[in-house]
C-alpha cells in the first residue's frame, strides 16, 4: 500500500518524525537485527526523498559512503551488510523513480556481489502479474506524478505504479489514504495500521498485511500483536465481527452492532468519532484487496514472496505476466478478430441506450429488472493455495464468507433504496460530522472516479462512455443489495458480457479468487489501463457500498 509512514522510515528529514522505540521485547525484529549485528548504514535514515537536489545529491553520496565502508570492514560475507539494508537497495534499484538513485542503488549491489556478499534479488519482473511492466510504464502519461508520489511517501510502492495509470485518481488516492493513516484522528497511528492488517487478512492479502505490519512497527507498535489477535487490546479485538460484516455481507450490519460498541457499559467502549475512523480503515483496506488481487499486485521486492537470496538455477527464468491462455498463434489471432468484434458490438449498444434514454419504464418494470439482475447466477468460485500463516493467525471465523445477497429460494433482506439512504444526502454529512475532512476527501476520489473518462474506448477515440461507467458502478450496488428508482437495470445485461460480470464479481465479492485468467477474459482488445479503469469503479462502488451500510446503521443508532 502506498502509505505515509513509509516516509518516515525512509527520510526524517521531510518533517515526519516516527514515535521512538523502546529497547526490549517490544522491539521489532527487523531493528533487533541490524543493532545486534551492529552492521549496515542507517540506509532509511537518509534524505533519498528530499525535494532539495543538493540535499538529495549529499545524501546518496553519503549513502555510498557508509556502504562502501562497510563492504571494506574486516568481517566475513554477507555479515557486512545487514539484510535489511541490502532489502531497501534492492527496492531502490528496482522502483525509485529517480534515475540517479535507482542507478547508484544497482551500482551498490554489484559491488557488494563482487565482493563476496550474497545479494539478493527479485523474483517477479513489475509490479502486476497481469499486466506487463514495459506495457505499464507506457500507459503512465504523467511520469512525474511517480516522482511526486516518490518525494512525498518515501518509497514507489506497486500499488502507487498500477494506479499512476491515472494520475488524477492517484492524487485523490494518497491524499485520502495520508489523512486515514497519518493526520491527526480519534485514533493513535499503530492502531490504524493494525486495524488495516485485520481487514487486509479476511481477504488473504498478504500484501496489504505486510504493507501495514511494518506501518504498524514503525509508528511504535508491539510486534507480539502481528502474531495473532489473541495478542491484540480487548477493544481492537472487539472490531471483528464489524470486520467480517464489513468484508462479506455488510447488509448484515445493523443498529445493534454499532450499540455494542458505543453505548454507555460497552466494555470496552469506542467513542462514535474512533468507530467511524475504525470503519472506514477497514472498508477503505477491503476495498484496496480488491484492487490489489484485481490487478495481480506482485509482493514488493522487500516482502516475504518477493526477493530471494538464491542464485537462479540454469533453467530459471524471471515471471513474467500471464497470457490470456498460452494460446497458438492462429487461436490468437482468432481471438484477437472476436475481441474486436465484440468493442464493436459493445459501441453500437451503448449508442443504442443513449438514444433510449427517453422511453420510460414503470416502476414495476424497473423493480423486477433489478430483482433479475441481483438473483442471477454468476459463478466464481476457484479453488485457491491456503493463505500464509502470517494472514491466517490474524482470521477469526476464516470460514465467514461471502454469500450472494439474494440465494435462489432464500429470503433475502429488504433491499436499500438509494433513495432513502443515500451517500450524497445522509453518509456524506455524518462523515464530516464525525471525522471533520474526511467526507470530502472520499466524496472527491467518489466523484473523481465516477467521472474519470479519455474519451476513448480500445482502439476508438472520442467515445463517450458514461452509460458504461454507470452500468458499472450501479451493478456492484446491485451485488450489494442497493437499488437505484430512477436506473433502469435492463443496461446492465446489455453493456456487461459475462467474463466482464465474473470479474466484477469476484473481485468485489471474493477478490482473493481473482485469477490471471479471470482478468484476461473480458474486455481483451481494451487497453490494461481501461482494465485498471474498471478496477478502480469497482473498488470505489464496493467502498461507498460498504460504508452505506454501516452510516445507516451509526444514524439509526443516533436517532
Amino acid at each position: 500500500m502506498a502509505s505515509g509512514p513509509a516516509a518516515s522510515r525512509t527520510c526524517p528529514a521531510n518533517g515526519d518524525n516516527a514515535p521512538g522505540r523502546a529497547s526490549g521485547p517490544g522491539m521489532s525484529r527487523r531493528y533487533r537485527y541490524e543493532s545486534e549485528s551492529d552492521v549496515g548504514p542507517a540506509v532509511k535514515s537518509l534524505a533519498l526523498c528530499s525535494r532539495d537536489e543538493a540535499e538529495r545529491a549529499a545524501s546518496l553520496e553519503e549513502l555510498s559512503r557508509r556502504v562502501l565502508a562497510c563492504l571494506g570492514a574486516e568481517r566475513p560475507g554477507s555479515a557486512k551488510l545487514s539484510k535489511q539494508t541490502l532489502l531497501h537497495l534492492l527496492l531502490l534499484s528496482r522502483s525509485c523513480p529517480l534515475p540517479e538513485v535507482r542507478e547508484r542503488a544497482t551500482e551498490l549491489l554489484r559491488t557488494a556481489q563482487e565482493q563476496g556478499v550474497k545479494v539478493p534479488r527479485v523474483l517477479s519482473s513489475g509490479p502486476s502479474a497481469f499486466i506487463p511492466a514495459n506495457e505499464m510504464l507506457n500507459e503512465v502519461a504523467d511520469q512525474d506524478v511517480l516522482t511526486e508520489s516518490f518525494l512525498s511517501l518515501g518509497r514507489m510502492d506497486h500499488i502507487t505504479m498500477v494506479m499512476a495509470m491515472h494520475p488524477a485518481y492517484l492524487s485523490c488516492f494518497l491524499r485520502t489514504q495520508h489523512a486515514l493513516l497519518e493526520m491527526d484522528g480519534p485514533l493513535p497511528h499503530h492502531w490504524r495500521h493494525y486495524i488495516a492488517v485485520m481487514a487486509a487478512a479476511r481477504h488473504h492479502c498478504s500484501y496489504l498485511v505486510q504493507q501495514h505490519s511494518a506501518g504498524f512497527l514503525d509508528a511504535g507498535g508491539e510486534e507480539s500483536w502481528l502474531s495473532g489477535l489473541q495478542q491484540a487490546p480487548t477493544k481492537l479485538r472487539s472490531l471483528q465481527t464489524l470486520n467480517k460484516l464489513l468484508a462479506h455481507r455488510p447488509w448484515l450490519i445493523t443498529q445493534r452492532h454499532v450499540q455494542e460498541l458505543v453505548c454507555p457499559g460497552a466494555e470496552p467502549r469506542w467513542s462514535l468519532a474512533e468507530l467511524i475512523h475504525a470503519v472506514i480503515l477497514m472498508a477503505h483496506a477491503h476495498s484496496l484487496c480488491s484492487f490489489g488481487w484485481g490487478c495481480g499486485l506482485n509482493p514488493e521486492p522487500d516482502h516475504i514472496g518477493g526477493y530471494t537470496f538464491e542464485l537462479p538455477s540454469p533453467s530459471h527464468f524471471p515471471r513474467r505476466p500471464h497470457s490470456p491462455h498460452g494460446l497458438t498463434h492462429e487461436e490468437a489471432r482468432h481471438e484477437s478478430g472476436e475481441g474486436a468484434m465484440e468493442v464493436e458490438v459493445l459501441m453500437q449498444r451503448m449508442v443504442e441506450l443513449q438514444q433510449q434514454q427517453e422511453e420510460e419504464c414503470t416502476q414495476e418494470e424497473m423493480v423486477t429488472r433489478f430483482e433479475r439482475e441481483r438473483s442471477e447466477s454468476i459463478p466464481t468460485t476457484v479453488v485457491r493455495e491456503a493463505p500464509p500463516d502470517l494472514v491466517l493467525r490474524l482470521v477469526e471465523e476464516p470460514e465467514f464468507r461471502y454469500e450472494d445477497f439474494a440465494p435462489k429460494g432464500e429470503q433475502s433482506p429488504p433491499t436499500m433504496r438509494a433513495q432513502d439512504y443515500s451517500w450524497e444526502d445522509h453518509g456524506f454529512s455524518l462523515v464530516n460530522r464525525l471525522l471533520p475532512d474526511m467526507g470530502q476527501l472520499l466524496d472527491e476520489k467518489f466523484q473523481v472516479v465516477s467521472n474519470l473518462t479519455y474519451h476513448r474506448m480500445a482502439m476508438h477515440e472520442g467515445v463517450d462512455t458514461r452509460t458504461l461507467r454507470k452500468a458499472l458502478w450501479n451493478y456492484i450496488h446491485c451485488l450489494y443489495g442497493i437499488r437505484y428508482d430512477d436506473y433502469d437495470y435492463g443496461s446492465v445485461n446489455v453493456l456487461l458480457e459475462r467474463s466482464l460480470k465474473v470479474f466484477v464479481k469476484t473481485m468485489a465479492c471474493h477478490p482473493e479468487q481473482t485469477t490471471a485468467r479471470v482478468y484476461h477474459a473480458f474486455w481483451r482488445h481494451f487497453r490494461h489501463s481501461e482494465k485498471v479503469h474498471a478496477n478502480l469503479i469497482v473498488m470505489e462502488a464496493r467502498l461507498q457500498a460498504a460504508l452505506l451500510y454501516t452510516l445507516r446503521a451509526i444514524t439509526h443508532y443516533m436517532r
